[in-house]
């Protein structure tokens, strides 16, 4: 395969990976590289579902402990029990969003106008939510003490990301706070509720688009999954320190610039963004 080609499927891991679990919208960057990398083919944006595999794969071996051990206790143990429950409730509402919706949404709303918006509107709600925490208290500070209404509305709040820009991770982690989490607990169950949701998007878009690919595209997808992963790691684990002392404030302003520059890019066509 060409080295160009296995090149480019790197820096989109690395863009994946750091991006995942930041509140930043890895869609959006995600949609931006393979722009400016000239990567706008059906295949490209089967990578770039695929490819999350490599990040999600990143939390499973950070949290294997916890996984395994809920895995183990579902039979009998209660907490582990209502562990999984409330990640099931906070799968499947955007789970079945995205298999009703997905479809239109990616035909109509993968420009630059729609990316810029979200990144825009999304770093404004994490500002305002950053200047609320100032006069609130967290009440959920641990993952066992999370009640299914929670989870629920969590998982609610999750469908917000079917739109390109918003952010996953930004959806997820800004909405718990709002609800009462503290940071480090909305931040993890954002990483756990991204296992099944990530995974089950991998595989349906994998399936869909079987017909595109090919044995010659495995390097491809494996060198993306593979720096996806590493990129990941380092991510994740500095995201769990950071939150431990320091707000989402920087990241908000980020997305708004960002927001503005994707969509200078889109009026002047700096960019050829590709629905």
């Amino acid at each position: 395969m060409d080295p160009l080609l296995l090149l480019k499927a790197a820096l989109m891991g690395v863009v994946e990976g750091l991006t995942e679990f930041l509140p930043v919208s890895s869609t959006g960057h995600l949609i931006l590289a393979a722009a400016l990398l000239d990567l706008p083919d059906e295949r490209t944006k089967v990578f770039e579902v695929v490819i999350q595999t490599g990040a999600i794969l990143a939390v499973v071996g950070m949290y294997w402990q916890r996984l395994l051990a809920t895995l183990l206790g579902l039979p009998r143990e209660p907490l582990a029990q209502r562990f999984a429950f409330n990640i099931a409730l906070g799968f499947f509402p955007a789970a079945l969003a995205g298999f009703w919706f997905i479809g239109p949404i990616k035909a109509y709303l993968f420009n630059a106008w729609v990316v810029a918006a979200g990144f825009v509107l999304g770093g404004l709600v994490m500002l305002w939510v950053e200047a609320r925490q100032q006069h609130a208290s967290a009440r959920i500070h641990d993952l066992d003490a999370i009640r299914g209404r929670d989870a629920l509305a969590v998982g609610l709040i999750q469908c917000l990301a079917l739109f390109p820009g918003v952010s996953r991770s930004g959806a997820t982690i800004i909405g718990a706070m709002v609800l009462g989490f503290s940071r480090r607990a909305a931040t993890e169950f954002s990483f756990f509720l991204a296992i099944p949701m990530l995974f089950g998007a991998a595989a349906y878009d994998l399936y869909k688009h079987r017909a595109l690919l090919s044995a010659a595209d495995v390097p491809f997808f494996a060198v993306g999954l593979a720096v996806s992963f590493i990129s990941a790691w380092v991510c994740v684990k500095w995201l769990l320190r950071y939150v431990a002392s320091h707000t989402f404030v920087p990241f908000a302003w980020y997305r708004i610039g960002l927001g503005v520059l994707i969509a200078l890019s889109g009026a002047l066509g700096w960019v050829q963004w590709t629905p």
